[in-house]
């Protein structure tokens, strides 16, 4: 009786866990089948020949590997400059000597995150046409660092906080000024918290679709968002062409969750903790 008490929770568990796959598992099996027929046969079901054609033709045929490029160069190079902006203002936030300013400082900061980004639509929009980098990669790469900021530093000036002091006067004392013990000591110890922004940045710039539609109108320089709207427009009749141009789109996020997983969660954890 005791085992079936245990067990319940595990049941429940892999219940809800077969719940989220399945749409995943669904669209991954579809992919590999042979056409629509073979889909509306057996929808549920694993494929009785798997083909991988389907990947070929969109990859190829669609311009699902332009978009991919675009959207993975766009996304990492805003998360990384976000990161390095961030980083250094959550330094100068958190070691910053006068009290007072550090904290009005964080206080717009933090009002940063309490404004809709979609409601800055159109004066970006204005700010991009009046600097001639609509349909450029530019007009998505700076409203992305630019929103990506004030998340940024609060996650890494949490993390700052909990690092010991005693780290730092030691490399004072060793003759490290304020950039060689922000760049030497601060940033190697910060790396959790860095992964953890990284990703959740890279998420958020992959998957937006909103700038990029308004932005940019060469076929060429569009994102895997946007592409694979007109993607679903072209092969709406080819279920299994549809269903791998999705799987492209998902795949590389899981890739990232299952290498870097286990800094994500020393990330969001870490900085919770005074060191």
């Amino acid at each position: 009786m005791r085992a079936l008490k245990k067990s319940i929770p595990h049941i429940f568990l892999m219940g809800y866990l077969l719940i989220i796959l399945y749409p995943f598992l669904f669209v991954l099996f579809s992919s590999v089948k042979t056409d629509n027929q073979s889909i509306a046969s057996n929808p549920f079901g694993l494929p009785t020949s798997i083909i991988f054609d389907n990947y070929v033709n969109a990859w190829v045929n669609a311009s699902i590997n332009t978009y991919f490029f675009n959207s993975l160069y766009i996304g990492v190079l805003s998360a990384c400059i976000s990161i390095l902006f961030a980083a250094m203002l959550a330094f100068a936030v958190t070691r910053m000597r006068y009290n007072k300013v550090s904290a009005i400082v964080f206080q717009l900061i933090l009002i940063g995150m309490l404004i809709p980004n979609n409601s800055l639509l159109l004066p970006i929009y204005g700010i991009m046409r009046n600097l001639n980098l609509l349909d450029t990669h530019l007009a998505l790469i700076l409203p992305y660092v630019a929103n990506a900021i004030p998340f940024s530093v609060i996650i890494l000036a949490a993390f700052m906080r909990s690092l010991p002091g005693e780290i730092e006067e030691a490399a004072v004392i060793d003759g490290l000024s304020s950039a060689g013990l922000f760049a030497k000591i601060i940033l190697p110890l910060t790396v959790p918290a860095i992964v953890t922004v990284f990703i959740i940045n890279f998420l958020g710039n992959w998957n937006e679709f909103l700038l990029a539609n308004y932005f940019i109108s060469s076929n060429e320089l569009k994102t895997l968002p946007v592409g694979m709207v007109g993607f679903r427009d072209a092969y709406n009749t080819n279920y299994a062409q549809m269903a791998a141009g999705i799987v492209f789109s998902v795949v590389p996020v899981m890739i990232i969750y299952a290498i870097l997983q286990e800094k994500i969660i020393e990330g969001v954890t870490a900085g919770s903790v005074k060191g």
